[in-house]
């Protein structure tokens, strides 16, 4: 049995274990994480987390700690974040790195990936994502503002110090450095999509910072959503991208598809169902579509490269990519109360 686990585990609990299942969770090389799960020998379960990257230390340990705790007393269930048999977070020497070390409660439920249920629209009205959305509205509801430190979905701020930018710049960025090697034909229809992106996005920031906050898990995915052996949702897991964040800029952030009409519906849908739960202010209602004319279009510039050498497709991901930031798309219309009604 691993050495260096069996003494890692020593710090957080006087059960021998008997087992360890190691799972991998970085996803670069500066990104070092594993969650190992723990048996021991009376047959309780402990999931160690250990963290080598620049993300992750005790006093931001300490608000997911906190973050848990207010879902919890909301009716969500997360299992508690703990410590070591000190208080603390150690520093730890792990596979030669040297980890921030930390432990979660073994989740009474599995995730949704577990039952194999379909993640794919996280507007339905109705399933685990509903519940998981309504949770979250009653989150955003609380405007809670204990943390600075903000959430892995963050806007006009860098998420860790080894960010340049925060990510939706860093995709529109890449999107005008493939644009600025396209045919000449092309470009001057990408200059204009990147001029307008530009204004855009100048005119949202400093109305962005008068706009209604709260401190969200900011991860909602199939691997984190738990619920029960009739898939219905039960509560969350991993507050590693937790923290601090505008709720507009969340729900946008963390809802997608491939395909951009699709995508806008499931947007519409799932603000007017949060909205039984969150009441917008007049502020959110007037800035909801610049923040999607920022956060939406130059979001997926893959596609481009996808499509290279291809003119119709090019001429046609263009065509779309300034459709969505000129057109006139009703979003503040879906965020009054108005239940079972559909919005389109």
């Amino acid at each position: 049995m691993d050495k260096e686990l069996k003494s890692i585990f020593a710090l957080f609990s006087e059960e021998k274990p008997v087992s360890f299942e190691v799972i991998s969770t970085g996803r670069s090389e500066t990104d070092f994480r594993e969650a190992v799960i723990v048996t021991a020998e009376s047959g309780s379960k402990l999931v160690l987390k250990l963290t080598d990257n620049d993300f992750t230390f005790p006093d931001k340990i300490k608000m997911w700690q906190r973050t848990v705790l207010e879902y919890r007393a909301l009716g969500c269930y997360c299992p508690l974040i703990c410590t070591d048999k000190n208080g603390g977070f150690p520093r730890v020497q792990y596979k030669g790195h040297c980890c921030v070390a930390y432990a979660e409660e073994f989740a009474l439920y599995p995730a949704a990936e577990k039952r194999e249920t379909d993640f794919a629209d996280y507007s339905e009205d109705k399933g685990y994502m509903r519940d998981a959305w309504l949770m979250t509205a009653k989150i955003a509801a609380k405007h809670f503002d204990y943390t600075g430190y903000p959430s892995g979905y963050c806007l006009f701020e860098t998420f860790c110090p080894s960010d340049k930018t925060d990510e939706v710049l860093e995709n529109a960025l890449e999107w005008k450095k493939l644009t600025d090697a396209l045919p000449e034909r092309s470009r001057s229809q990408a200059e204009r999509i990147w001029q307008l992106w530009q204004e855009n996005r100048a005119a949202l920031e400093p109305i962005y910072k008068r706009l209604p906050a709260s401190v969200f898990q900011a991860d909602l995915n199939p691997t984190n959503v738990l619920v029960d052996e009739n898939r219905h949702f039960k509560g969350l897991i991993d507050f590693n991208l937790c923290g601090r964040d505008v709720f507009l800029n969340y729900l946008i952030r963390e809802i997608g598809d491939d395909n951009p009409a699709k995508e806008l519906e499931k947007i519409r849908n799932t603000l007017a169902l949060v909205s039984g739960h969150y009441k917008f202010s007049e502020l959110e209602k007037d800035t909801v579509l610049m923040l999607f004319r920022c956060l939406k279009p130059l979001w997926r510039p893959y596609k481009l490269k996808e499509a290279e050498g291809d003119e119709s497709k090019i001429s046609a991901l263009l065509n779309e990519t300034e459709h969505y930031l000129t057109a006139d798309i009703d979003l503040a219309s879906c965020m009054t109360e108005r239940r079972n009604v559909p919005c389109g």
